[in-house]
Parts: C-alpha cells; sequence; structure tokens
C-alpha cells in the first residue's frame, strides 16, 4: 500500500511540474508574441522593461504631474509601441493584433473611427473595474497616418494611462485619456 501512494505522489508531483511549465510557457510567449514586429526597417520600435521603469521610478521630481508619472511608473512590467505607414506590415500588426485579443481573452474597452483612422482598446482587467493588468491599443492606420500597435503590462489603474503617454510623447494618448474617463 505504501508502495502505491508513494508511486502515485510521485506521478502527480510530475504532472504537476509539467502543467506549472506549461503555464511558464504559455505566460512567457504571450508576452513575446509582438517581438517579431522588433528590429524591422519598416517598423518603428520603443520598448521598456520593467528594470527600465523601476530606474525611472527613482527619479525625483516635484511637480504634480511629474509625481503622478512616477506612481503609475511603478506599477508598470513592459511597454512595446510598434509604428509604421507600410500598408503590408499595417496588416499583419493588424492580423497578430486581433489573434492575440481572441487568444489572450481581452475585453473591448472601446472602438472609435473617425477620420479614415480606427482606433481600439482592449484590456485584461485587473482586482477592481478600473485596475488593468494588461492593455493592448490597435490604431489603424490611413493614407498618411501609422499604424500603431501598443501592449502595457503592470497592475494599474487606467486613469493614469494618459501621464504615460504624455510624458513618453507615445502615440494615442488622447484615446488612452477618453478611455479612462469611461
Amino acid at each position: 500500500m505504501k508502495t502505491i501512494l508513494q508511486t502515485s505522489v510521485k506521478r502527480l508531483s510530475k504532472g504537476m511540474t509539467v502543467l506549472a511549465m506549461l503555464l511558464v510557457v504559455q505566460l512567457a510567449s504571450a508576452q513575446a508574441v509582438f517581438d517579431k514586429f522588433d528590429n524591422q526597417d519598416d517598423i518603428r520600435a520603443v520598448i521598456v522593461n520593467k528594470k527600465m521603469f523601476s530606474m525611472m521610478a527613482k527619479m525625483e521630481v516635484k511637480d504634480k504631474d511629474g509625481q503622478q508619472f512616477l506612481a503609475l511608473v511603478k506599477k508598470l512590467d513592459n511597454l512595446k509601441v510598434f509604428m509604421t505607414a507600410n500598408d503590408k506590415r499595417s496588416t499583419e500588426m493588424k492580423n497578430e493584433a486581433m489573434k492575440y485579443v481572441k487568444t489572450a481573452g481581452l475585453d473591448e474597452l472601446m472602438r472609435v473611427t473617425e477620420k479614415g483612422k480606427s482606433v481600439r482598446i482592449y484590456v485584461r482587467s485587473g482586482a477592481t473595474e478600473s485596475q488593468v493588468k494588461e492593455l493592448l491599443m490597435f490604431i489603424e492606420g490611413s493614407g498618411k497616418d501609422e499604424t500603431v500597435l501598443m501592449s502595457l503590462t503592470g497592475n494599474f489603474d487606467l486613469d493614469e494611462l494618459s501621464a504615460l503617454t504624455e510624458k513618453m510623447n507615445l502615440p494615442g494618448g488622447a484615446e488612452l485619456k477618453k478611455a479612462g474617463k469611461k
């Protein structure tokens, strides 16, 4: 009886280990899904990781806007922004973003179409209604306007995001400001 129990425990332990490894692989691939757009000649990229956010959070600021920005930065893990005016790359970015929205289980927060420009914002909610663990914004450009794909992870409040886009001069700040008010 003792050996049967030991064998069962070992099998269960191996199964849990395999399950944990699969979860780690799934989370890592979710973070890397847009990395194929990095280092491409016709795509501009801005990538900021947790280490950089930690360094930024140590800055000393005295004004209220700066303090709000630093409070948000402490809550962020990753920021990836990809921009292109290339139609082929725009289509690739859109397809990848929409596929990711479905597989990652993100919820649509808002959608705006104006003057040939389409903006979509998706989120994975946190502990409260205004808390966000992940935000994906896709701005589909037309004509001279660039297509923008932005992925942001952490544990932050939606109302704080306009400070980030404003201070870092990122596209989509006006749209995020509107989303924060919803």
